[in-house]
């Protein structure tokens, strides 16, 4: 199968991180995001948490901050909207992200799963393609209890070493969620095995994704 790079080492990419949650975009593509600034690529990025109380901002910003060292310029931002009510909040997050692509203009979007059964993720996905009309969109997996993983079809290999780092960072940084029986480090290394045997991935992980729409030059 041919692979299609997005980046590769010198290259510069523009990314929006997009996460409901303090820990999404870490659990959807933490160790790609390591593997590329380890790799080279000059990175700017713009890291944007939509809720969380302040407790869950400073886990937010503290995650952020380590997993995007080396990277060549990055930005946090922080949405202030209810946790579990995203769906009744829907002018105020478009809004907030027009304001956001206002200031920050991506060569391309993460954000979370079209189908993912969450509430607040499952908005943030629709809102994106209503406010990101001609960036590309790569929507990121987040396990959970509601059993909604989907097909994907586009896949990033991994590293063992950059997965390792990616769940040590998740456990050191998000103790308000090491409570919950799906957070731990089997969840998200099974995930990321799985994918990367449907990739045949060289070192047999992987982050999968779900791209709707591709233009190929």
């Amino acid at each position: 199968m041919i692979g299609l790079k997005l980046t590769e080492p010198g290259k510069r990419l523009s990314v929006l991180f997009l996460g409901a949650h303090s820990d999404d975009i870490e659990i959807g593509i933490g160790a790609t995001i390591l593997g590329w600034i380890e790799a080279g690529v000059k990175l700017d990025a713009c890291w944007a948490v939509l809720s969380g109380s302040d407790e869950r901002a400073e886990e937010a910003r503290g995650s952020a901050a380590q997993f995007m060292q080396g990277a060549e310029s990055w930005s946090f931002e922080r949405g202030n909207f209810r946790d579990s009510y995203f769906p009744y909040q829907g002018a105020e997050i478009k809004g907030w992200l027009e304001g956001l692509r206002g200031r920050f203009t991506p060569d391309v979007v993460f954000t979370h799963f079209r189908h993912d059964a969450h509430q607040d993720h499952n908005k943030i996905s629709l809102l994106t393609t209503r406010v990101f009309r001609d960036h590309l969109i790569l929507e990121y997996e987040i396990p959970k209890w509601d059993g909604d993983l989907g097909q994907p079809n586009l896949y990033i290999p991994v590293t063992a070493h950059n997965l390792d780092r990616k769940i040590a960072l998740l456990e050191e940084h998000f103790a308000s969620q090491r409570s919950k029986d799906w957070f731990d480090a089997e969840t998200f290394r099974g995930l990321a095995r799985i994918r990367g045997m449907e990739c045949r991935a060289p070192e047999r992980y992987a982050e999968a994704f779900f791209c709707r729409k591709f233009t190929m030059l």
